[in-house]
């Protein structure tokens, strides 16, 4: 059996001597980069390799491609290939923000054409409360060989630009509603939002523990967030290409398959000022 969506941590915990498990320790923080990596070389689950958001999960940044560019997929999947994931590797991703940044690992995997990667549900916080084992060593993979096949499951701008006023297309943007308002932009030269974008954060697909909700509680909100248009026609979208993922993955777990991300996100969109912008708390 393989794990897609979710994996639990005594599942986990009963695996972490299986060659057959890769788990990738995601840990980040936007205003202190190296942040994770820190924590990372402190403790972190035994066995777990690091996967850095910027440069790992991310292509460099030219000024006009976002701030967190989709990886070059041969280059990632390199990376994968050398922490030992093969193609009938189980992958678990890990963080400590309530899967914002593992879901941007699961999501690249999902890309990659890796269906059998999982979120470890409740990340980091839960996996210490519970006392699981922890470690500083560092695994020494064996490697495998990771081939890339790439995925439609990805827009552009183009895109996106083409489908502004298109009714069979909407644009889902996971940031928080004062920027998607335009309102305490910090992290972006313009503020405001795609023209049509609806907004619906990240923070709604967690209880009050910050773990996912259950599949039929998220299916319910989202298909009344949708309203009728089917998973297909929808593009997330955040500031970056990474809080999007907590979205889409949301729909997944909730059965809601085949919506796409916008990987340049609202930094890649206003890197271009002839695009149009929206603020206010309306599409």
């Amino acid at each position: 059996m393989s794990f897609t969506t979710l994996v639990d941590t005594d599942t986990l915990a009963r695996h972490l001597d299986d060659p057959a498990w890769v788990v990738f320790d995601c840990r980040h923080d936007l205003v202190r980069p190296d942040w994770g990596a820190a924590e990372y070389a402190q403790s972190h689950i035994p066995g777990a390799r690091f996967l850095h958001l910027d440069r790992d999960l991310s292509a460099p940044m030219t000024g006009r491609n976002g701030r967190h560019p989709l990886p070059d997929p041969e280059t990632i999947a390199a990376k994968l290939g050398a922490a030992g994931v093969g193609p009938a590797t189980q992958v678990v991703v890990y963080d400590a923000q309530a899967g914002v940044y593992a879901a941007r690992a699961w999501w690249t995997l999902r890309w990659l054409g890796h269906d059998a990667v999982a979120i470890l549900d409740g990340g980091w916080g839960k996996w210490l409360r519970e006392d699981r084992p922890e470690t500083a060593a560092l695994p020494a993979p064996q490697a495998a060989r990771f081939a890339a096949r790439v995925r439609p499951l990805a827009v552009d701008a183009g895109f996106v630009l083409a489908h502004l006023r298109d009714p069979a297309v909407k644009v889902v943007d996971a940031r928080g509603n004062d920027r998607y308002r335009g309102e305490n932009e910090t992290l972006d030269p313009v503020a405001g939002h795609i023209p049509g974008a609806v907004n619906r954060v990240i923070k709604e697909n967690l209880d009050p523990a910050g773990r996912f909700k259950p599949a039929g509680e998220l299916r319910a909100e989202w298909e009344a967030f949708l309203g009728g248009l089917a998973p297909g026609q929808v593009v997330h979208s955040c500031g970056s290409g990474v809080a999007a993922c907590h979205n889409l993955f949301a729909m997944e777990l909730a059965g809601l398959t085949g919506s796409r991300l916008y990987g340049g996100s609202w930094s890649e969109w206003v890197a271009d000022r002839s695009r149009p912008v929206a603020t206010g708390p309306n599409p």
